[in-house]
C-alpha cells in the first residue's frame, strides 16, 4: 500500500499517486482527476508490462492535448448535440467545446480537478468530488465517488456512486486507452484482437453526433462478433469510418463480457463487463501525446472501451436516459478483467 507524491498543481496543492495490488495485478491511480495511471499485467511468460497509456506526473495530465488518458469523465460522458437539452421542461445549457456541441461535459472537466481521497487499502482506493448545482451547467448539488478495486481473479473494478438534491444527469465513465502489448509499444496497438458481441452500433454525423439509427453490424467493418485485428478493416471504404477517421462509435451492450481485447504476441487478454447499455470503441484516431517514459503516443497507439449510456441519449427519448432523480442513488460498475 504505497502513497507517492505525484507533483504540485500551479496553486501549490499536492497531488498523490496510490498503488493497489491483488494477485498478479498492480494498478496506480491518482487523486488528480481520479485518473487510472497504470496497470501492470503479466504476459504468457510472467513478464510484467504497463498496459495503460498515461503520463509520468499530474502536470502531464493537466497540460495534455485533450486525449483524456485514464480520465474519469462526468457528469456526462460523450457528446450532447448543441450543448443543450431539456430536463423537466426546462432548458439546460452546457458549454460548447467541440464546435457547437458539448464533449465530456465541457472544458471544466472532472479530470482537471483534485478529488478527495476517502480511503486507501492494499487493493482499493476511493475518491470523492463535490459538484455544486450549476457546475458544468448541470442542475443539483452532487456528491460523486469513484472506487478502484482489484480482485484475486484479475479484475479491475471501477465503481461509480453519486447522489444529487435535484434531478440531474449522471453518465460516468473511464477514458483509459489500452495497449496489451505494453504502453511502450504503440505500433502494436492495432494488432490487438477485438471481440464485441453487439449486434448494433450508432452511426454518427460529421460532428460525431449519433444520427439516431441503430445499424446492424452484419456485413460491415463494425462486425466484431467474430474476433479480428482492430487494424484489419479500419481503412475500409465505409462512410462511418471516413467521417470519424476510424472507429469512434457506440455499440449496444448485448451481453457480458461486452468486449474482449487480446494481444497475440504477449498472450494478454482483457474482458470488459458492465451494467451500462452501451460501450464506445475508440481506436485513438487523433492521439498525439508524449506519455510515460517519453514514449510518443501517435495515431492509434491505444484503444478506449468506454462503458456508458448511448451518446446524445438526452435527445433520443427512445433510448435509456442518463437521468437520476433527486433522492435516487446512482450506481454503476465496470470490470476490466485481465488474464
Amino acid at each position: 500500500m504505497i502513497n507517492e507524491n505525484f507533483g504540485r498543481l500551479p496553486d501549490g496543492r499536492q497531488t498523490h499517486l496510490y498503488t493497489i495490488s491483488c494477485g498478479q495485478l498492480t494498478a496506480k491511480v491518482s487523486d488528480y482527476g481520479a485518473h487510472l495511471v497504470s496497470v501492470l499485467v503479466p504476459d504468457k511468460d510472467g513478464a510484467l508490462s504497463d498496459v495503460v497509456l498515461g503520463y509520468d506526473d499530474a502536470n502531464g495530465y493537466r497540460t495534455s492535448n485533450g486525449a483524456f488518458l485514464g480520465a474519469v469523465v462526468g457528469r456526462n460522458a460523450n457528446r450532447v448535440k448543441g450543448a443543450a437539452f431539456c430536463l423537466n421542461g426546462r432548458a439546460v445549457r452546457l458549454t460548447p467545446n467541440e464546435g457547437v456541441n458539448n464533449l465530456h461535459s465541457g472544458p471544466d472537466c472532472f479530470h482537471l480537478r483534485l478529488w478527495e481521497t476517502v480511503f486507501h487499502t492494499e487493493n482499493a482506493v476511493r475518491f470523492r468530488l463535490c459538484s455544486p448545482s450549476g457546475d458544468q451547467g448541470f442542475p443539483g448539488n452532487a456528491v460523486i465517488e469513484v472506487t478502484y478495486v482489484l480482485d484475486s481473479l484479475g479484475g479491475l473494478h471501477i465503481v461509480y456512486d453519486a447522489d444529487a438534491d435535484r434531478d440531474t444527469v449522471f453518465n460516468l465513465t473511464n477514458h483509459s486507452y489500452f495497449n496489451l502489448a505494453g504502453q511502450e509499444k504503440p505500433d502494436a496497438a492495432m494488432n490487438q484482437i477485438l471481440t464485441i458481441p453487439g449486434r448494433f452500433f450508432n452511426p454518427d454525423d460529421a460532428q460525431s453526433i449519433p444520427t439516431g439509427e441503430l445499424r446492424r453490424v452484419d456485413g460491415t467493418p463494425f462486425d466484431f462478433r467474430t474476433p479480428k485485428p482492430i487494424g484489419q478493416d479500419i481503412g475500409a471504404d465505409y462512410e462511418p469510418l471516413h467521417l470519424q477517421g476510424g472507429y469512434d462509435h457506440n455499440f449496444e451492450v448485448f451481453c457480458n463480457p461486452c468486449a474482449i481485447l487480446s494481444d497475440p504476441q504477449s498472450g494478454r487478454t482483457m474482458a470488459v463487463y458492465t451494467d451500462c447499455p452501451g460501450i464506445q470503441f475508440y481506436s485513438g484516431n487523433y492521439l498525439n501525446e508524449t506519455g510515460k517514459g517519453g514514449i510518443h503516443y501517435g495515431k492509434r497507439a491505444g484503444v478506449a472501451l468506454e462503458t456508458q449510456f448511448y451518446p446524445d441519449a438526452l435527445h433520443h427519448p427512445q433510448w435509456l436516459q442518463p437521468i437520476t432523480k433527486a433522492g435516487t442513488h446512482y450506481h454503476s460498475e465496470t470490470i476490466y478483467r485481465f488474464s
